[in-house]
């Protein structure tokens, strides 16, 4: 007698399919959530520029300019660094330059308790509990410090915790980006680096010749930052690292963060920004990269990533290309804190 054939049912390949991909759906972590949920922070923005030209109103929503208030709660922004950037023009007057715009961040913050000026972690957790933005102060460019190290404990004074010791020109303290004068650093570049070391600032070498970068390693410990940099093996740009200078950096504890900058990248469109993440994470890992934004400091406009409001684009980018949600937050700010963590202490 021949067996009786077993016939399958047609809804079983259905269910099987269906049930794998209710599988899949529940692992892949909702971009938008963990976007509420992690701490996001920004390592560089030129916005205080704008208030202390008062150029705009940085209170009001609007369409100038890449930040303003609104739309850093738009883009979940919990930590934000806001640079004083001293142009290369007020050389021999930095420190009137940089007291400006010192008033001007003053000024904003007593008009806006959105902010909340934070110069420790726990005031950086402690605002962003209170659900406000944590505001940190960094100086762009050390000719703020008119050649005087001892300025740097009157910056300190009123809540700067970073400094980067140049711009794209060279200066008194060293050789910037752009141009080769001393051969990297200068003996007072050095005091100024020594000095910054006491007070446990961090510094910031994005801005640096390549020989200054090597010199301010060789000079300092610790863990040290470039705010707004990307990598020069995928868009090649004085202003980018290369793959040697990143991994010392990595090896010393420090973060990179990517610039949004279009010229740095290599293309408008954050496509072009994730790949630079993409590279460093496998270049250096995910422990030493975050955002480094540089919003408010070119003028393009980056596709997908038009303002401070789009970067929950970013964390639905990192997961699609197959980010753990445990790196996603390092990059998205669980590194800058650490960083801070590592340089001021609790």
């Amino acid at each position: 007698m021949r067996p009786e054939p077993v016939r399958l049912s047609r809804a079983g390949p259905l269910i099987l399919l269906t049930v794998v991909a209710m599988t899949s759906a529940a692992a892949m972590p909702n971009p938008a959530a963990l976007h509420r949920e992690a701490v996001i922070a920004d390592l560089h923005s030129d916005t205080i520029l704008d208030v202390a030209s008062g150029k705009r109103d940085v209170a009001v929503r609007g369409s100038a300019g890449h930040l303003d208030l609104p739309r850093m709660r738009d883009g979940g922004v919990d930590v934000q660094v806001f640079a004083l950037f001293v142009h290369p023009r007020f050389v021999g007057s930095g420190g009137r330059r940089v007291t400006e715009l010192l008033d001007a961040f003053d000024g904003l913050v007593r008009a806006q308790r959105t902010l909340a000026p934070a110069t420790t972690v726990a005031a950086i957790e402690q605002a962003v509990r209170r659900g406000r933005i944590a505001a940190v102060l960094s100086v762009e460019n050390g000719s703020a410090l008119d050649g005087d190290p001892a300025n740097l404990d009157r910056l300190y004074a009123r809540g700067v915790r970073m400094l980067s010791l140049t711009w794209n020109q060279s200066n008194d303290l060293a050789d910037g980006a752009l141009e080769d004068v001393h051969g990297g650093l200068t003996p007072l570049g050095r005091r100024v680096l020594a000095r910054m070391q006491e007070l446990r600032m961090v510094i910031d070498v994005s801005h640096l010749s390549q020989r200054a970068f090597w010199a301010v390693l060789d000079a300092t410990r610790g863990p040290i930052v470039a705010t707004h940099s990307n990598a020069a093996g995928l868009t090649p740009h004085r202003r980018n690292l290369t793959d040697d200078q990143l991994r010392a950096l990595a090896r010393r504890g420090g973060v990179v963060g990517v610039n949004f900058y279009p010229a740095f990248t290599g293309g408008a469109t954050v496509e072009h920004v994730l790949r630079h993440m993409d590279y460093l994470v496998k270049l250096i890992g995910a422990d030493h990269v975050a955002l480094g934004s540089d919003f408010d400091g070119f003028s393009e406009t980056v596709a997908g990533l038009e303002d401070v409001s789009k970067l929950p684009a970013l964390t639905a980018g990192l997961l699609a290309r197959g980010y753990t949600p445990a790196d996603v937050r390092k990059i998205l700010g669980g590194n800058v804190l650490r960083l801070f963590r590592d340089v001021w202490g609790e």
